[in-house]
This record gives structure tokens, sequence and C-alpha cells, in this order.
């Protein structure tokens, strides 16, 4: 039984409820009948649960994505992105794609080790990894547990190549890491911009870097000699998208050498998750902001077909990547350029006793 708290903003955290999943067999909703009821409480503290890994790597043979495997060090992500796509996972869990995904985390135990045995198979055909799918990377839990580094260790010393997406400034902790890995072109970095607007980011990204921090981040990396690159994701119709060129600007004048966009994606839950945010942070102009999203959804507030979910479709939409594209073109930026990275020279790490050139 799932008990559902009547929805509210809290400080620090993106979700104002807990929704049940969508396997949940019974749902339970809190309703006022002059007894006494639990406070909602006004701060939640994290919880972190280990899992011990079965394996390492995910597989997508989406036309949609760069590339064919992913890496995800953790299970949720306590940035708390209210946008997020990749909320509904945490139903797979028996929790909820609310506030649980962004307080109740899975740390991935011996990973390293999955992925160490996955790279040795004889069959493996070595393409970029990218860190991560489905969780950002460097959210505050990695400066404990250290799970990133450790991969990140392993694919240099056996000059595998991968692509990290983040939006947090601990990052920089792997500045020489990421700087040896790029001189041997084994690393891209990404880093993801949604706003420059920083009374807007507290809200929709609670505990992610801030738009000055995630710029200093592409400074000193692009400074160290890493590849960076800036994603304009989520593009959001009537909240973020007017800031698109000068998300860009910035961006080109912190050194990103390539970028890339979405359209906000509202996949199962997060569609009444982010519609209740936006009621309860910006009432005066939540129903705009879910018409436009609807008008590039074919009337819905998601469409999961390939060449749709990424992009969406009609007058908006269009708009949107013409814009993109016109910027773009102005300012010198490639496309995300993974194809820059160096596969030849990969070495299975069972062969960790062989001298590397």
């Amino acid at each position: 039984m799932t008990a559902r708290q009547p929805p509210r903003a809290r400080k620090g955290r993106g979700a104002t409820y807990d929704p049940p999943n969508r396997f949940a067999p019974t749902v339970s909703e809190a309703v006022d009948d002059g007894w006494w009821q639990d406070a909602v409480p006004e701060h939640i503290a994290t919880h972190v649960t280990d899992e011990t890994s079965k394996s390492a790597l995910s597989w997508n043979r989406s036309p949609d994505l760069p590339f064919d495997r992913s890496l995800n060090p953790y299970r949720g992500c306590e940035h708390g992105c209210i946008y997020c796509y990749a909320r509904p996972s945490h139903a797979y869990w028996d929790l909820s794609p609310g506030i649980d995904f962004e307080t109740r985390l899975i740390a991935r135990t011996g990973l390293v080790d999955r992925l160490r045995e996955e790279l040795c198979k004889p069959g493996y055909v070595c393409r970029p990894i990218n860190l991560s799918g489905n969780t950002d990377c460097y959210q505050p839990l990695e400066a404990e547990r250290g799970t990133t580094r450790a991969i990140l260790e392993l694919l240099l010393a056996c000059r595998h190549p991968v692509t990290l997406v983040t939006k947090g400034a601990l990052i920089l902790r792997d500045r020489e890491l990421l700087a040896a890995m790029a001189a041997k072109r084994l690393v891209r970095v990404f880093v993801s911009l949604t706003s420059l607007d920083a009374e807007l980011k507290r809200s929709l990204e609670p505990r992610a870097a801030s738009p000055a921090a995630r710029l200093k981040v592409m400074r000193e990396l692009n400074a160290a000699g890493i590849p960076v690159g800036a994603l304009l994701s989520p593009m959001i119709p009537g909240l973020n998208d007017h800031e698109l060129e000068r998300l860009l600007e910035a961006a080109h004048e912190a050194g990103a050498s390539s970028a890339g966009w979405t359209l906000l994606r509202l996949p199962h839950e997060v569609a009444p998750l982010f519609e209740d945010w936006l009621e309860q942070h910006y009432p005066e102009r939540a129903a705009k902001v879910m018409s436009l999203i609807r008008q590039s959804r074919g009337g819905a507030d998601y469409d999961s077909r390939f060449g749709q979910r990424m992009r969406g479709e009609g007058v908006f939409a269009e708009m949107l990547a013409q814009r993109f594209r016109r910027a773009s073109r102005r300012l010198g930026f490639a496309q995300r350029g993974d194809s820059l990275l160096d596969c030849k020279h990969f070495r299975p790490p069972r062969r960790q006793g062989d001298l590397f050139g």
C-alpha cells in the first residue's frame, strides 16, 4: 500500500509529493477526517542503500542516442531535477518516482569488478561508454563513494573511451584524471545547461550546481585540455526556451566546442509531478507551459516514438530547432563529436600486465 501525502514544495527538493509507482497493487491517499495525523516533514533526509551489482553495462538500440551502452554508478539522483526522465525507473525498485527518487538512493557496489569482467569477454567490441544515462555520476553521493572515479581509472588503464554528462561541479575533483584520458582521446565531457537564472534553477534543479558553477566547470575543463560540450537539456516551452541563444553564447564563452539540445520529456509519472511543480512554483504560467508542451507532443503530455521523443513536433518545436541550428552555426559549434574518440587502442583489463604505449 502506498500512501500519497498532500503535494507540498520543500526547500532543497524538486518533487512536491510521492506519486504511487505504476506497479503498486494498491494505493491509499491521506484524507483529513478530523483525527490526528503525522505531520508532513519539512526536511527529508537522504537515505542510501547498497546494491550488489550483477552487471555493469546497460545496452540500447535507440536511434535517438549517440551511444549504444551506458553505465550508472547509482540509482536515483539527489540533484532532484523535477523534469528528470529517469524518475520512472525508481518504480522498478518499489519506490516512488517522486521524492523517493531524490532521497532514497541506491549505490551499486562491486560495479568496477563487474565492468572489468564484461570488458574481458571475448566478443566485446570497444565503443564509447556513456556515464550516465539514468543518474548523474557526479551527484553528491559520489564525493563519499568514489565509484565514478574508480570506473574512470579502469577505463584509462585499458584505453577505453567514455563520454560524461553531468550538472555537478564535483567533476573538477577528477580534472587531472580526465586530462590524462583526454590526452589519449578517451573522453568528452558534456555539461547540462538548463538556465542562467539562479532563482529558476533553485526550484527546477534544487541540488545541482548553480549556473555559474557549471560555466566554471566548462572553463576549467577546457583549460585542462579536456573536450567539453554543452547540452541544453531540457528546453521547456514557456519557461526557459527564451534563454536558448544566451545559454549557447555563455557555453561558447566558457570554452564549449560542441552543443546539443532536447525538448522536455514527460514519461509516465514525470508528467503529473512536473505539472504539480508548475502549479506550486509558477501558477501564473502553468497552463501556458502545459499547452505548449502538448502542442509539441501531438496533443499529449509525451510522445515516446523514436525520432520524436527528443525533439517533438509542430510549429513551436520546429522553431526551437531552427533557433538552435542558427545560433550553433553562428558560434561555430560542432555536434557531439563522439566519433573523435579513439577506440583503436583498447586492451582488455586481463592484459593489464602488458606495457601500454
